[in-house]
C-alpha cells in the first residue's frame, strides 16, 4: 500500500467534524452525499462514539470506503442489542489487486467487534463471503419490475446494441407510453373511495397505525426512527442542466431524487401506508403497509396509481408479496428476479425465530 495513504475510522463524533470541515466532499468523488452524513448524525440511536465508517484517503483521494450504519435489533429472546450494517464496500481500482479491500474489511469488523449485519452483497464477493465466518439469515427474492424497454439496461447487457441506442430511446418511450395507459385504465374508478395524505412527518394517529404492523421487525421500529428514516432532508437534487459538486459512492445525488410518504385513507380511516423513492427512472419501495388482507388490492392500486403518475420506468422491490399482486393485476414487460442473501455475522448468533426481516429493514436509500 502506498506511503501517503491515511486510513481513517469514522465516529458520529468524526464524521461532524467532518461536515463541518467538508473533509470529504472537496474532490470528485465523495462517500456519500452530504445531505446523507448530515441526515446520519440526527440519528438519535448512534452514539458519539459509534462507528460510521473507515475510509482510505491517498493524497486528498479516496481510495477506499465501508459504509457502517449502527441500528437496533430485537431477538428472539425479546431484548435489543446493537448492530452494524455493513451497507457499502468499496475499493478504487487502483487498489483492487491488493490486501487494502481485506485489510479493511477486517478492520471494519474489528471496530464492529464484528457485531455485523450485511443485507445484500455483489456477485464478486460471493466466493469470499462463503469462506467468512457468516451465517445466512434470509436468502430472499429482490425484484425489478419493468414497464419500458430501457434502452440503457438493454445496451448494458448487449454492447452490439449500443449503435441502436437512439431506436431504443424512441421504443422506450412508444413502449412506456403504451403500457402506462394500459395500467391506467380503470385505476381512477378503484381508487375513487381513497384519500390521500402526503406527510412530511410521521405524527401519532399515523403512527398507531404503523406500530403494530412493525412490532415483530428485526430492527427496531420507533416514531422517532421512523421519522428519520422517512426524511426527505437525507436527499440532495441538483437542477437539471447545474454541474453536479461531485459524485457519490451511496445513492442520494442525482437531477431528480426524492421521498414521498402516503397515508391511505377510506373515508377518516387509514388503511395503509406507503413510502417511496423516485431516483431519475427508479420507483423504490420503502415502506408499504396493510392492516387487512381484504383491503391489500385497492392499495397495490393506490401505490400503482402513484408509480404512473409519477412516470418511473421501473419499481425497485424486495417485497414478494406486493411483487406478486403488481404482476398479477398489471402489465410489465419484464421482472427481473434474483436471489439476494442477508448474512449475519457468527458472534451475533442471531435467528429471527418469530421476527420478520423486511424491505424496510436495512433500507436507507
Amino acid at each position: 500500500m502506498g506511503e501517503d495513504l491515511e486510513i481513517i475510522p469514522i465516529t458520529k463524533s468524526t464524521l461532524r467534524e467532518a461536515v463541518k470541515s467538508n473533509k470529504f466532499w472537496n474532490d470528485e468523488v465523495a462517500p456519500l452525499p452530504k445531505s446523507k452524513a448530515t441526515w446520519l448524525l440526527q440519528n438519535n440511536r448512534i452514539e458519539e462514539d459509534d462507528y460510521c465508517g473507515i475510509i482510505a484517503v491517498e493524497k486528498g483521494k479516496i481510495m477506499a470506503y465501508i459504509l457502517l450504519f449502527p441500528d437496533l435489533i430485537n431477538t428472539v429472546e425479546k431484548t435489543v442489542e446493537k448492530v452494524y450494517w455493513m451497507l457499502l464496500w468499496w475499493v478504487h481500482k487502483k487498489y483492487k489487486d491488493t490486501v487494502l479491500g481485506t485489510y479493511f474489511y477486517r478492520e471494519a469488523l474489528g471496530l464492529t467487534k464484528s457485531r455485523v449485519i450485511i443485507k445484500s452483497f455483489a456477485e464478486e464477493v460471493n466466493e469470499f463471503y462463503k469462506k467468512q465466518p457468516f451465517d445466512v439469515l434470509l436468502a430472499r427474492e429482490r425484484f425489478t419490475l419493468f414497464f419500458s424497454v430501457e434502452p440503457s439496461i438493454l445496451v448494458g447487457r448487449f454492447p452490439k446494441l449500443t449503435p441502436f441506442k437512439p431506436v431504443l430511446k424512441v421504443l422506450d418511450k412508444t413502449v412506456a407510453f403504451l403500457v402506462r395507459n394500459k395500467n391506467n385504465w380503470g385505476i381512477k374508478k378503484r381508487t375513487a373511495i381513497l384519500s390521500y395524505e402526503y406527510p412530511q412527518s410521521i405524527d401519532d394517529k399515523l403512527w398507531a397505525f404503523i406500530a403494530p404492523l412493525c412490532k415483530d421487525d428485526l430492527i427496531l421500529k420507533t416514531q422517532e426512527y421512523v421519522n428519520w428514516q422517512l426524511d426527505h432532508k437525507q436527499y440532495t437534487q441538483v437542477n437539471p442542466g447545474d454541474t453536479f459538486p461531485y459524485k457519490s459512492l451511496l445513492a442520494g445525488l442525482s437531477s431528480k431524487v426524492y421521498i414521498t410518504n402516503v397515508a391511505v385513507k377510506e373515508g377518516e380511516k387509514i388503511i395503509g401506508f406507503f413510502s417511496y423513492v423516485v431516483n431519475n427512472k427508479e420507483f423504490n419501495v420503502k415502506y408499504f403497509l396493510v392492516e387487512e388482507e381484504k383491503k391489500l388490492a385497492v392499495i397495490v392500486d393506490a401505490l400503482m396509481e402513484h408509480f404512473i403518475k409519477e412516470k418511473t420506468s421501473f419499481i425497485f422491490t424486495d417485497d414478494a408479496i406486493l411483487a406478486k399482486k403488481i404482476t398479477e393485476k398489471y402489465s410489465a414487460i419484464f421482472v427481473y428476479k434474483k436471489i439476494k442473501k442477508a448474512l449475519a455475522h457468527k458472534t451475533l448468533s442471531l435467528t429471527l425465530g418469530h421476527l420478520s426481516f423486511h424491505n424496510r429493514d436495512g433500507h436507507f436509500f
